[in-house]
């Protein structure tokens, strides 16, 4: 091979490997979730925070859509305002209820959609963060997983839906999800009972010593009062021996 055909081929590899870094792939930034600042435990409630980044060069991101999982229905979902965006929670009546807590469940939410209002939008190299308070988490599987759909002012659309496999390998267009922790005790409501033990074996311990604080002071108070006898007692024999010592010397 010349030297002139090995400096093309070097040119065309350099060009198709910079296209790869450049173009969207496993390498891009994705719509991610995660919480910050708190566990997610099993059973309990949390906040999320999608992390929405635009990755067009030219359009701005004007709507994101979250779906949330029928298999794993939450009851309680509620969003954080965000100035120039609306947002809208969908319910859907469940094909079979299922028991959350001891509740029987038969409608949970299935969707949530933020919405730009012009002229806000993500703009290309920008990013924006949407908060979402769920609960109560699922009790039998490790991670919530939340598909995603990104959308643009100029008409793309870009599903972000690709669970994890087991191998872990990161997919294309890979599904926001969350690691859950193991369930709290109580859920939450063991760290009240055992305040409440606590207290009650606190008026227990203070009941006991004032009981002792008064039966000693009864004591105390008693001897006080024995003593006093027992004074008075050695005086009057004092004064009658010294009296009756008087009376013999004066008969002598």
């Amino acid at each position: 091979m010349s030297q002139r055909h090995i400096a093309r081929a070097g040119v065309v590899l350099a060009t198709v490997g910079a296209a790869a870094l450049l173009s969207p792939g496993l390498a891009s930034a994705h719509v991610t979730a995660k919480v910050l600042g708190e566990a997610a435990a099993k059973g309990g409630y949390t906040k999320i925070t999608y992390r929405v980044p635009n990755e067009d060069a030219t359009a701005g991101t004007v709507k994101v859509e979250v779906k949330l999982p029928a298999e794993h229905p939450l009851t309680s979902v509620r969003t954080k305002p965000m100035p120039g965006w609306t947002s809208e929670l969908t319910k859907v009546k469940l094909d079979k209820p299922v028991t959350s807590h001891g509740t029987e469940v038969t409608e949970a939410y299935s969707t949530v959609v933020w919405t730009a209002v012009a002229p806000a939008k993500i703009a290309p190299g920008q990013f924006e963060e949407f908060e979402l308070s769920v609960g109560a988490l699922p009790e039998d599987v490790d991670a919530l997983v939340t598909p995603a759909i990104q959308s643009y002012e100029n008409g793309k659309v870009v599903a972000w839906d690709q669970p994890t496999p087991d191998s872990g390998e990161e997919p294309e267009r890979p599904a926001p999800e969350i690691a859950l922790t193991a369930a709290a005790e109580g859920h939450g409501h063991g760290a009240a009972a055992n305040a409440g033990a606590a207290d009650s074996h606190g008026d227990d311990h203070a009941a006991a010593a004032s009981s002792t604080d008064d039966t000693a002071r009864w004591l105390g108070g008693a001897g006080l009062v024995v003593g006093a006898l027992g004074l008075g007692l050695g005086a009057g024999a004092v004064l009658r021996a010294r009296r009756a010592t008087a009376a013999a010397k004066a008969g002598e």
